[in-house]
């Protein structure tokens, strides 16, 4: 799935108001890891507006996606996410009418294509089993929310960067950093993560690929947490019957 990087399904966390200590300008790394822990134990649904960044250093090509996401956990435990981008800029270039459609649920993910009509399924999970799709070292997505910090560090060197003019205001900038012969060393060479103070939320990830050529940078803003969202919101509509489709489970 070249066209889309798959750091858009990254943020899975957001604090819901609990009692719990804000972050602030002193804050250490290891408070960030263990408030990103605590907001993603918290979570039970979000919407917000996304950007999406794809930049080739080789070729210097750029696109941007604009879109919104919605999250939720299912009464059995299992998330479910909903992302539709509907407008792409290529460049430098005016932005244009073009939908991309994703959806993981029940260890699938979906995408869907207008431009193509065509819809691909690929299985992430076997069936049956639960497995915690974001778990670092053991899932296709680099997710440190709602993870034991321990658990982070053993697969990351972690440390806070300074701030800089284009940081998301409020926020503070970790840069996580695969350990040699990680299972995250072979996808990335850094990943990247502006946590806000107030709302301990992650706003902004970026993650560069292991050969350093492909950077990808997610942005959310206009977040709600916890809002009642709809069953439309968290499901595909139904397939026009002119789509093509493709269905690839997983190996065995």
């Amino acid at each position: 799935m070249r066209g889309l990087s798959l750091t858009v399904l990254i943020f899975l966390a957001a604090s819901c108001g609990c009692a719990m200590g804000q972050l602030d300008a002193n804050s250490k790394a290891d408070d960030v890891l263990n408030a990103l822990r605590d907001s993603g134990r918290s979570i039970k649904s979000f919407s917000a507006n996304v950007k999406v960044n794809d930049f080739d250093n080789g070729t210097g090509a750029e696109t941007n996606r604009f879109g919104k996401v919605w999250f939720l956990i299912k009464p059995d435990g299992e998330p479910v996410m909903h992302i539709v981008f509907d407008q792409k800029q290529v460049g430098g270039k005016k932005m244009i009418p073009d939908k991309v459609e994703y959806l993981l649920d029940d260890g699938w993910l979906t995408l869907r294509t207008d431009a193509t009509k065509t819809e691909s399924r690929m299985q992430l999970v076997p069936q049956g089993q639960k497995v915690d799709l974001f778990q670092l070292g053991k899932s296709p997505f680099p997710m440190p929310i709602g993870q034991d910090p321990a658990e982070i560090q053993k697969q990351f060197d972690v440390s806070r960067q300074a701030p800089a003019n284009d940081d998301p205001p409020g926020t503070i900038h970790l840069l996580l950093k695969p350990k040699p012969n990680s299972p995250m060393a072979n996808r990335f060479s850094s990943v990247d993560i502006w946590t806000d103070t107030k709302t301990r939320m992650p706003v902004r990830i970026k993650t560069v690929d292991s050969k350093q050529v492909r950077e990808t940078t997610a942005d959310l803003t206009d977040l709600l947490v916890n809002p009642d969202l709809k069953n439309q919101d968290v499901t595909l509509p139904d397939l026009p019957p002119d789509w093509r489709t493709s269905e690839t489970p997983l190996a065995q």
